[in-house]
């Protein structure tokens, strides 16, 4: 027997110490201690400190988080900053109308004075970053009930964010790490005026659509513009015409050389949300279950929606925005799935659980804290994979019709009526809703919208067992015989929550008549999911969830306290991250490699003039055909548009600067190769490739194509 459990254990336990330099999203502060060495045998010519530095201006000074959802980067000392077109599309949409189609059409301020402002728009700076974990975790001990534990934990957070910021105009906030395990605070500065500068046109910005979205090769110029604009103290301040440029503390240099296969490559930016430690049981469902559940349920949605942007210009640019939205992680998730399956994640992961009890079982006091582990892990999903079923077809079936969610947003109103509370408050918030309404109907079709209802809530009905079913359901099945198209027509033909004129004529009535919208036949729609759901299926949920997170902060723990061979980075949460590897191509599949890099020949070879998605100015093709680059071809006189490399991404890296070993700029990260998407479960260095718009490209489109040329004089260009 033992030999055959000697390899077996040396055979494993290579797989949980080994780490790729290119895997990993690492925290700043931590370079020194744990990457820098590494970083500078892979080609960096910068220090630790050149890339997160509290006491001189660094590289971390020029990195912004876009909006809350994407990463930007700071290009000029006039506050100009790049991030990626899909970031700004939400922006670019807001500004268009039928009759000035900025999507299509594309947008370029030519003087500060065009600059269009975006209200709720915000542009956030790190700081500095802190270990407070002993802050934190001080007086917390393993006798606490769970309820205890974190009633502490967050009176010591909230305690000691508003310590730090006290009397300055900073934020902070505090995020936990390893599973609670550890916990940082950041120190930010958010800015609020922030105007839009330019945007190709769609056919540069989206070109390849979402046919050729999460894949590789790539030919999109994914990237828009915008300014930032601070007070006459260079301070955030809310838009005003007196605002004034931001002048920032590092801007970056630009680099023309371009890249070539094993270059040195490093990504700066706030990744989203990543869950490399999960579970083999977590990673069975998501593979087998939930992917394919959200999936199923998207593509119903998203079929619907396009046949209607198809058939009208004005749909089409309300949907345009939302359309991209789902169709993202309607992809994503596909691939992820694939990528898992390809890569057998399931058993990968109970090979490395196989052998952690291994090391568990050796040591008495380990096997007291961590031998019952994956034990309460199985009894645990088996739990909460109903209830996870249960959540992803609320979400994404139930949500999934906007007049119903929206709808939602109307039930503190109704509650605070119910309740008497104060008239000025209730008023607050019918006023809120106001504002809202605005903002809702200018993209919504109510035609579209009732479409979706019907086939959402027919999938829901066929996939949820009928007890689990909110009671709606039966009165569907009694009164229209299961016809949900048949419910759908009455219920939009009846409702408030389908037209503004009939919204606003009730929020004139809601004070005192607020029963005729509790009667509403699309709020009762959604008031009967929603109870079914808040009763019956979050508290649950919340609880379940909670318990397996503890589980996984033990299993963490025990890890990083048995196998002390592996550096472990951090999941990604949101926060300020490195990660670093090189340019570098693939094979995606038998007999298939792709290069590293896509030109502009490439893009003229997928030209279709019959399909949106993959059409060409009439300006571009004049500039292919002249072959005016400038100074923006490579050496061989091709422009390139894109490259792909090894660098350890997920979302929230969108429009993250991507650097070269020297710190210079040398692309905008944009998206993941289809193949690599399971990178937020378990990276694969042979199919991870990070998809970067070459910044050349984004040069001679600013230059030889919209003539804005004028904002390569605020850049720093490095020959």
């Amino acid at each position: 027997m033992k030999k055959i459990i000697i390899p077996f254990l040396i055979f494993n336990f290579s797989l949980l110490t080994s780490v790729k330099a290119d895997e990993g999203m690492w925290l700043p502060m931590l370079l020194k201690q744990l990457n820098e060495s590494d970083m500078l045998k892979n080609g960096l010519k910068l220090s630790a400190e050149d890339i997160y530095s509290i006491n001189k201006s660094c590289l971390k000074d020029a990195i912004v988080h876009f909006g809350g959802g994407c990463t930007a980067e700071v290009i000029s000392d006039k506050g100009l900053i790049l991030t990626n077109h899909h970031c700004g599309y939400g922006q670019i949409q807001a500004h268009s109308t039928v009759q000035n189609d900025l999507l299509t059409n594309g947008f370029w301020a030519m003087n500060q004075s065009e600059e269009l402002k975006n209200p709720g728009l915000t542009a956030t700076f790190i700081i500095r970053m802190e270990d407070v974990t002993a802050k934190i975790l001080s007086g917390i001990t393993d006798s606490m009930s769970d309820a205890l534990r974190e009633a502490k934990i967050n009176e010591a957070i909230a305690k000691i964010q508003k310590e730090a910021v006290a009397g300055t105009h900073y934020g902070a906030f505090v995020r936990p790490f390893y599973y609670g395990n550890e916990y940082y605070m950041f120190i930010t500065e958010v800015f609020k005026d922030v105007r839009l500068v330019g945007a190709p046109p769609s056919s540069i910005g989206k070109f390849g659509g979402d046919t050729d979205n999460w894949m590789w090769p790539r030919h999109t110029g994914d990237f828009s513009m915008f300014r930032i604009y601070a007070n006459k103290n260079n301070e955030p301040a809310d838009y005003s015409p007196d605002n004034v440029p931001y002048k920032p503390k590092y801007h970056l240099t630009i680099s023309m050389k371009g890249v070539e296969k094993d270059d040195f490559t490093m990504v700066y930016g706030f990744p989203g949300r990543t869950s490399e430690y999960l579970s083999s049981f977590a990673v069975d469902m998501i593979m087998n279950e939930s992917d394919p559940a959200k999936v199923k349920i998207r593509t119903t949605r998203l079929k619907i929606i396009d046949e209607d942007m198809k058939a009208s210009d004005k749909v089409r640019i309300q949907y345009s925005a939302k359309y991209a939205g789902l169709a993202n992680y309607w992809k994503k998730w596909q691939g992820e799935m694939n990528g898992l399956k390809k890569l057998d994640a399931v058993n990968k992961k109970k090979l490395l659980e196989q052998d952690f009890l291994l090391k568990v079982n050796t040591d008495d006091a380990a096997n007291a804290k961590y031998g019952k582990l994956f034990g309460d892990f199985e009894k645990k999903y088996g739990e909460f994979r109903i209830l996870n079923k249960q959540r992803d077809y609320f979400v994404e079936a139930i949500l999934g019709t906007e007049a119903v969610t929206y709808a939602l947003g109307f039930t503190d109103v109704i509650d605070a009526l119910k309740s008497g509370k104060k008239q000025a408050d209730v008023q607050a918030a019918i006023d809120k809703l106001k504002t809202n309404a605005k903002a809702f109907f200018k993209d919504y079709n109510a035609s579209t919208d009732e479409k979706v209802c019907a086939a959402l809530l027919k999938m829901y009905s066929t996939d949820i067992d009928k007890k689990q079913q909110p009671e709606i359901f039966k009165e569907i099945e009694k009164k229209f015989k299961g016809d949900f198209e048949k419910y759908a027509k009455e219920v939009f033909s009846k409702s408030i929550f389908v037209s503004e004129i009939k919204i606003n004529e009730a929020f004139e009535k809601m004070g005192k008549n607020y029963k005729k919208i509790e009667k509403d036949p699309i709020y009762q729609l959604m008031i009967s999911c929603y109870t079914k759901f808040s009763k019956d299926v979050r508290p649950q949920y919340t609880a379940l969830d909670d318990q397996i997170t503890k589980l996984n902060g033990n299993y963490m723990k025990g890890m990083r306290e048995l196998i002390t061979t592996k550096k472990y980075y951090p999941d990604a949460n949101g926060t300020l991250r490195v990660a670093y590897g090189k340019v570098e191509g693939y094979y995606p599949r038998d007999g298939v490699f792709y290069n590293y890099y896509t030109t502009l020949d490439g893009l003229m070879e997928k030209e279709n003039p019959l399909v949106d998605e993959f059409m060409v100015s009439p300006k571009l093709k004049e500039i292919y055909q002249k072959k005016d680059y400038g100074p923006y071809a490579d050496k061989n006189g091709e422009l390139r548009i894109a490259f792909c490399a090894s660098n350890h991404t997920t979302g929230g890296n969108s429009g993250s600067p991507v650097l070269n070993g020297e710190g210079q700029l040398i692309g905008t990260n944009f998206d993941r190769d289809w193949e690599g998407t399971m990178s937020d479960i378990m990276y694969d260095p042979n199919q991870v490739r990070n998809v970067v718009l070459d910044v050349r490209y984004t040069l001679f489109v600013i230059d030889k194509y919209a003539g804005a040329g004028y904002l390569l004089n605020e850049m720093t260009l490095v020959k």
